[in-house]
């Protein structure tokens, strides 16, 4: 599968991508929400794994771009991000519209169970 991950961390950035190439999979890396877009719009992800706490644009404001675009509303997209309490997931899925929530430190465990609900 294809994977694109959008966070500004460059350590967290290894770390996701460090995984889930060992497990075979293609990996992209963009560091700010700025010009994602149009990398997802080009790209033909299987998932992205999105950050909520970025510089220029937040994880949360830069989804609702994605699911406004026609060309980009339907691509699955995970919140991989440090804020992990029951209601700051609850509302990156229910009230911001991602697919599933990874919360970091990240794991190969955790990435698995959420690549295992990616729709075939």
């Amino acid at each position: 599968m294809r994977f694109l991950i959008i966070d500004d961390s460059s350590v967290d950035r290894h770390a996701l991508a460090s995984i889930l190439e060992i497990l075979g999979h293609e990996v992209d890396r963009c560091e700010s929400a700025i010009d994602a877009l149009g990398i997802i719009e080009t790209g033909k992800y299987n998932l992205v794994f999105l950050d909520v706490v970025m510089p220029e644009q937040d994880g949360y404001k830069f989804l609702r771009t994605v699911r406004l675009n026609p060309s980009t509303a339907s691509q699955y997209v995970v919140f991989c991000s440090s804020k992990k309490t029951p209601l700051e997931i609850d509302y990156g899925v229910r009230r911001a519209g991602a697919n599933d929530y990874l919360s970091k430190p990240v794991s190969r465990e955790s990435i698995e169970r959420v690549l295992a609900k990616i729709p075939a």
